[in-house]
């Protein structure tokens, strides 16, 4: 393109960027007429990204419902640009089944056998959703329309050069394989990266070569090699969210076992032979719940009312910093716990002794966490399993009143967590107790609205470590848990003899004298010894300790700092890279950056996914609609001369295109699986 052109530059290629590519193009008719020149870097396949990229085992499978996944920002979000209709997973499968999507490259027997399976209530292969993404992101560059260039770059950026001066926007980012692209713009969306190795970590992996055992380190699940774990081998594993989750999967059927469906319409595990053992435990000592798949049966579930933009702006008026346990959670905990009498006493009114609209004026007029709440719940629900308790669900073989429930052995931990999984799936699973989806919904609202509503720099340093800490991994506990045929097959695992339960605080100790890893649980009395270790768990965030080269550099060029908090222990690193409201990098003397934003889990922003529920104002969506019309406005306030000028201008040679890259205008997509 001519040197003139102005250009932004995207690190990583995944949904996230798609997303924003999208609105980019909805955005620019509006905000910015003259051509453009945008540059996704990204080593995998654009759309899909690492994460969610094709090649993985094929029996992966996402952790919502086809109904429950769309790129497309519909008329539900709140935000200033226009909304794109398009199809969610499953109405994209349909179209293609139908023929009336026709812009997806040839599909296996396989994918095409599962277009064929899906419904709105299926949860997909991650295969599958691969392709949608990918889809989206083709669809999203024709979008764009022909006087915008997108130029692909298979590569991973490792610095970032600047002339010194954000008012110019002039960037060189440069790539591990030697080429350089240069930017007006700098978008930074690499969605989960790696870490190395903390010091806990460390110190395991080291015991574990000196002893000639297995550590495999908190990273994402599939891209860990087990090989070296032997058939029969005891195995701990430290962790039972959805790594472990996907672990089990790749140790299992990964390794030619298979599921059999039983005539009393259990499920029996058939194993290859080739599996190991594993030991599993967790700080709660159970598995995330899984998802719902009864439907409401009372009234509609409305918008949140108590967590509200009033309560929380009248919070803002009232205190200089918010404390999210103190003015934040028990607004939260109100609203979760409407929804959830709310369908109860709609839904099942044999199950109360008064009337909804009665119950609903006595329970707005009182807080949460107040005994006459209390009483009300009791006087009003007989049956006190339907007393919602936020803290016994947080951790539910713990008593919050005692040093903890007392196990009498390891049989008693197996038959307690297997009893809880079983309680979960009927709960869960059962026409009858549709009160779960109603606190699943609530829930959901408020963790989107959370963002919106709160200005993260008005939260104490206790609260921001609460938010990103307790209350994601609480969420996340609840809401987004496997498929509920994933429990089933935990349970059949564990009659099989190939998992078994370890109970809750669990803690690992080094055992130089044996030279194995030893699981504890002081709460269920459990020792194990095992060679081999896995931390079943992403990576916590990191800046300066990350395995990315491009953080580590914006931390130690200055370009970007990573997010500290004052705590009572002195100040602290979250290990996220610190950004504004608006998305801009922040400098180590606080000084936002007006041209280089980042966006996703890496930064002290919320972090709201990729992608989301239809018609539910998603987070994601109202924050790359607001980032795309950011930039736009950024490159329209700009002189007619594009980077590539100002690069000549400083003597530097120009790199008009990679050879590894591929560019395209238009319709053209030249970058198929």
């Amino acid at each position: 393109m001519p040197a003139n052109i102005p250009s932004v530059a995207f690190v990583g290629g995944g949904p996230r960027t798609a997303g924003i590519l999208e609105r980019l193009a909805a955005n620019r008719p509006e905000l910015f007429s003259r051509p453009l020149a945008i540059h996704v870097i990204e080593p995998h396949t654009p759309g899909s990204g690492r994460i969610w990229r094709y090649d993985q085992h094929p029996g992966l499978l996402l952790n919502s419902a086809a109904a429950d996944i769309t790129m497309f920002t519909d008329a539900s979000v709140a935000c200033e640009g226009p909304a794109a209709d398009g199809p969610g997973l499953d109405g994209w499968a349909a179209g293609v089944l139908d023929g009336t999507i026709t812009d997806v490259p040839p599909l296996t027997p396989e994918l095409q056998r599962q277009l064929q399976a899906l419904d709105g209530t299926t949860f997909p292969t991650r295969q599958l959703q691969s392709v949608y993404l990918e889809w989206f992101f083709r669809r999203a560059v024709s979008a764009l329309g022909p006087d915008v260039t997108v130029t692909l770059h298979r590569d991973t950026a490792v610095r970032i050069d600047s002339d010194g001066d954000s008012g110019t926007g002039a960037y060189r980012v440069r790539l591990a394989g030697g080429a350089a692209v240069d930017a007006n713009v700098v978008v930074s969306a690499l969605g989960h990266t790696d870490s190395l190795p903390d010091e806990t970590s460390a110190r395991f992996a080291g015991f574990a070569a000196r002893h000639g055992g297995f550590h495999a380190a908190p990273s994402y699940t599939t891209d860990v090699d087990y090989s070296a774990l032997a058939p029969g081998q005891d195995v701990i594993v430290s962790g039972m969210g959805l790594a472990f989750v996907d672990l089990v999967v790749l140790l299992t059927e990964g390794r030619g076992g298979r599921f059999q469906e039983t005539p009393d319409g259990g499920l029996a595990y058939l194993p290859s032979g080739a599996e190991p053992r594993l030991w599993a435990g967790s700080r709660r000592g159970v598995p995330y719940h899984s998802k719902i798949s009864s439907t409401l049966r009372g009234e509609a579930a409305g918008a949140p009312r108590f967590f509200t933009a009033a309560a929380v702006q009248d919070l803002l008026a009232r205190h200089g910093e918010l404390d999210f346990r103190t003015h934040l959670w028990p607004l939260i905990a109100k609203d979760a716990g409407y929804g959830y009498f709310r369908e109860l006493f709609t839904g099942y009114p044999e199950r109360v002794n008064i009337g909804w609209n009665e119950f609903s004026d006595r329970f707005g007029a009182l807080d949460w966490y107040s005994a006459e709440r209390e009483r009300l719940v009791l006087e009003s629900v007989p049956d006190t399993e339907f007393h919602l308790d936020f803290e016994q669900l947080d951790r539910p073989l713990t008593g919050l009143d005692t040093a903890g429930r007392d196990f009498a052995g390891h049989d008693d931990v197996q038959r307690a967590v297997a009893a809880y999984i079983e309680h979960d799936l009927r709960l869960r699973t059962s026409p009858d107790h549709s009160e779960t989806l109603a606190l699943f919904i609530a829930l959901l609202k408020v963790y989107m609205e959370l963002g919106r509503l709160v200005p993260a720099e008005r939260l104490n340093a206790r609260s921001q470590q609460a938010v990103h800490g307790w209350w994601h991994g609480f969420f996340s506990f609840v809401d987004s848990g496997p498929p509920p045929q994933r429990l089933r097959e935990l349970l059949a695992l564990h009659r099989a003899g190939l998992l078994q339960f370890l109970g809750p605080g669990l803690e690992i100790v080094p055992d130089e004298a044996s030279g194995q890893f030893v699981a504890v649980s002081a709460q269920s009395g459990v020792r194990v010894p095992a060679a081999a270790l896995i931390e079943a768990r992403l990576p916590a965030p990191a800046v300066a300790g990350s395995a990315n080269p491009l953080l580590r550099h914006l931390h130690s060029s200055g370009l970007g700092s990573e997010q500290a908090v004052l705590t009572a222990g002195g100040l602290h690193a979250t290990g996220r890279l610190l950004v504004s409201p608006a998305g801009e990098l922040v400098s180590p003397v606080g000084e936002p950056n007006r041209r280089m934003f980042a966006v996703g889990p890496h930064t002290s922003g919320w972090g709201a996914g990729a992608f989301a529920r239809p018609g539910t104002n998603a987070a994601p969506f109202r924050e790359n609609d607001a980032l795309a019309r950011r930039v736009l406005c950024l490159l329209a306030e700009d002189p007619h001369d594009g980077v590539e000028h100002a690069a000549e201008e400083r003597g530097e040679s120009r790199v008009v295109q990679e050879p590894a890259a591929a560019a395209v205008s238009g319709k053209a997509q030249p970058w198929n699986n």
